[in-house]
């Protein structure tokens, strides 16, 4: 047996030390406990704990109850009906007629507009048309004068025909009385039947210069109209420097001053009609699935209820929100004016009994899927992780991880983020 002997100062008879097996049992025994020790602690430094006093949180208890599922908008007074205002020709504003906010009649003018290079446009294109338009009437009339003269010769060998056939029938009982020479005879039956096909080419000439002519003049017609359509679309353009009200109602945005150049397509106003109105409101984009047309929507207005309902959804996103346009079912609010704010309750859905969380800015940082639940003295809070539903300006519907009486922190987790533990205390002063 390995062992080594050791003698006391004090004594003579010698010691047996220990083993050495059992000297490094103690050593391993105290490492094992260092280290149990170490990662007690690093376990601890995992669970970070914030220390706040309580009257600094806003708290919320989670109650059972009816749960209706809406949301609150901010909605406008528009009209019903919106025209615009446009500037069919570009130029510079010569003279505004009317005020911004004006009522203003179906084709009443509301804007004079000058274009220059327009008018002298329109003045040299009329002047053309009229140089053509006398040129084609000069050609119809040297056409007309072609007519008459076929018409006048033909009348000339008519004329000379029917003298023709009386002196031949004449002449005739005279050439059987031997009273005057066969020779004379002769010569005035060739000059009948010169004058019969002479007639016969006229009326074959005269036929086929007709037709040209209907063709011609057909042409010249059809030219003339042309010409008409561009002076008159070139006065139209003129005409349109003149900005007319489209239909009565009441002008806004107007955009109009003297001296400002327009360009062609420019708005310069709208138009509304002032007997109907809608109501447009902008909406956070996270409801855009959940918005349906023909929703309920509910607004008071000197102490009296409204109704109406969603009509259309604009979908285009626009800096986190989107568009809805809403139709009164209810008559029209009496004094309600273009640009008014009404505060509307939009329903979403059914309503129904459910757990309830009061609504606060705690959703925004955790999204709903954790909250700071406190323990049963209040002493503290715990990070729990959640399941939460529907949710309206007034409550959130919980579906998992809470029960009834339960407080949750629902003020802002911005602070709490990766917090596991939050100590509440409380003020002594």
């Amino acid at each position: 047996m390995d062992e080594t002997v050791q003698y006391s100062r004090g004594m003579d008879q010698p010691v047996a030390r220990p083993a050495r097996w059992r000297r490094y049992s103690v050593i391993a025994g105290l490492g094992l406990l260092g280290l149990g020790i170490a990662v007690w602690l690093l376990k601890g430094m995992g669970h970070s704990t914030y220390r706040i006093p309580v009257d600094r949180l806003s708290l919320g208890t989670v109650t059972r109850g009816r749960f209706d599922d809406f949301i609150s908008i901010r909605a406008t007074a528009a009209p019903f009906n919106t025209q615009y205002l446009t500037a069919d020709q570009g130029g510079a504003v010569k003279e505004v007629l009317v005020e911004d906010g004006a009522r203003v009649s179906a084709g009443q003018s509301l804007i004079i507009l000058t274009n220059s290079a327009l008018q002298l446009q329109v003045a040299s294109r009329e002047a053309d048309a009229a140089a053509q338009i006398n040129a084609l009437n000069s050609t119809k009339l040297q056409l007309e004068d072609a007519r008459f003269k076929y018409e006048h010769d033909l009348l000339d060998i008519e004329h000379q025909i029917s003298k023709l056939q009386g002196n031949l029938a004449r002449d005739k009982i005279l050439l059987e009385g031997n009273a005057i020479a066969p020779s004379t005879y002769k010569q005035e039956e060739e000059e009948y039947a010169y004058e019969l096909k002479l007639r016969d080419a006229t009326i074959a000439t005269r036929d086929t210069q007709q037709r040209v002519r209907a063709s011609q003049l057909r042409q010249l017609n059809e030219t003339l109209a042309r010409l008409a359509d561009s002076v008159a679309s070139a006065r139209a353009g003129l005409d349109a420097l003149t900005i007319r009200a489209p239909l009565s109602g009441q002008l806004t945005a107007l955009d109009a001053e003297p001296g400002q150049a327009k360009e062609a397509g420019a708005v310069l106003g709208q138009i509304g009609s002032p007997e109907r109105f809608k109501l447009t409101a902008r909406v956070d984009e996270f409801y855009l699935t959940r918005i349906a047309l023909q929703e309920q929507a509910i607004f008071s207005l000197d102490g009296r209820e409204y109704r109406g309902t969603v009509a259309k959804i604009y979908p285009q996103v626009t800096s986190g929100t989107f568009k809805i346009d809403l139709n009164l079912t209810d008559p029209m609010p009496p004094g309600l004016q273009t640009g008014q704010a009404v505060d509307i309750k939009l329903q979403l859905g059914g309503s129904g009994d459910a757990l309830l969380l009061p609504t606060g800015p705690f959703y925004q940082d955790t999204g709903g899927r954790w909250v700071f639940v406190l323990s049963p003295d209040g002493r503290y809070a715990v990070r729990r992780q959640v399941r939460l539903g529907r949710r309206n300006p007034e409550y959130i519907e919980v579906l998992e991880g809470l029960t009834a009486g339960e407080r949750v922190i629902i003020s802002g987790y911005e602070a709490f983020r990766t917090i596991d533990r939050i100590e509440l205390e409380k003020r002594t002063s």
